[in-house]
């Protein structure tokens, strides 16, 4: 009798392993809280967007294992240093990219409390993320709404409340400040608030709408100085044929 041999699986080769762009299942959290992670990415797309080598994103796959892609985190916010900011990506792969976030910071709730500060916490931190930030914009859980940790000697330790109720992000160079179910990001220059996404557009709006009106008064000035400059010469051509006649008469006088 012939011996039966058993074929052993085909495994796929790292370069052929797939990396899921989405787990297929729709966002869980609630308007609020989509809301404000919308909010925290636009306000700090604005707040760092001259800053080429900084990519600011939202709720996307960040893969921390090559070859394993179940090794896999979907952050609500993270900003990530040293890495090209000039095009979207479809996930993060931090061995393709050589680098991991400098900042997370998770919208969090009563129902995530438990997964945000055990399991993301630890990852987290074993990944080198320089800083972990947690905000509750129904401050179901957080006194104060807000929570943050700074790596220091490759542990977490929390990060000290400011007198204003602010937290300092060293690796953002801002402040962040709770404001109802919004976290504000706070430019340290100018010590206001910077815009989220729908403020920004707003003030783009306004800012077009301020550019057109100047627009029409400089061509309505401009409309004015030619009718004032035609004027101006209607008059010195009766001034000289005025005195065209004037000289006409004198001589006819004498």
């Amino acid at each position: 009798m012939d011996s039966i041999r058993v074929l052993e699986p085909i495994r796929p080769t790292i370069d052929e392993i797939e990396y899921p762009e989405s787990d297929g299942e729709p966002m869980g959290e609630s308007g609020i809280h989509v809301l404000a992670i919308l909010h925290l990415l636009g306000a700090l797309r604005y707040l760092l967007h001259q800053h080429l080598d900084i990519y600011v994103i939202a709720d996307m796959f960040l893969y921390y294992e090559e070859g394993k892609p179940r090794s896999v985190r979907a952050p609500d916010v993270m900003v990530i240093k040293g890495v090209d900011a000039s095009y979207e990506r479809k996930t993060f792969k931090t061995w393709e990219e050589e680098a991991v976030p400098s900042v997370v910071i998770e919208v969090t709730s009563q129902a995530t409390a438990a997964e945000d500060l055990t399991t993301k916490y630890y990852l987290y931190e074993s990944l080198g993320v320089s800083e972990y930030f947690l905000f509750d914009p129904l401050e179901e859980y957080i006194q104060g709404q807000l929570r943050g940790f700074r790596l220091v000697r490759n542990r977490y330790t929390p990060i000290r409340v400011n007198r204003d109720g602010t937290l300092t992000s060293q690796e953002l160079h801002a402040r962040l400040q709770p404001e109802d179910y919004l976290l504000r990001v706070v430019d340290p220059v100018t010590n206001t608030p910077v815009p989220g996404l729908t403020e920004a557009m707003y003030e783009t709006a306004r800012a077009m709408a301020r550019a057109e009106q100047e627009a029409q008064r400089a061509e309505q000035e401009a409309r004015r100085a030619d009718q004032a400059q035609a004027e101006t010469e209607r008059l010195k051509g009766i001034v000289a044929e005025l005195e065209q006649r004037l000289a006409a008469l004198k001589s006819s006088a004498e």
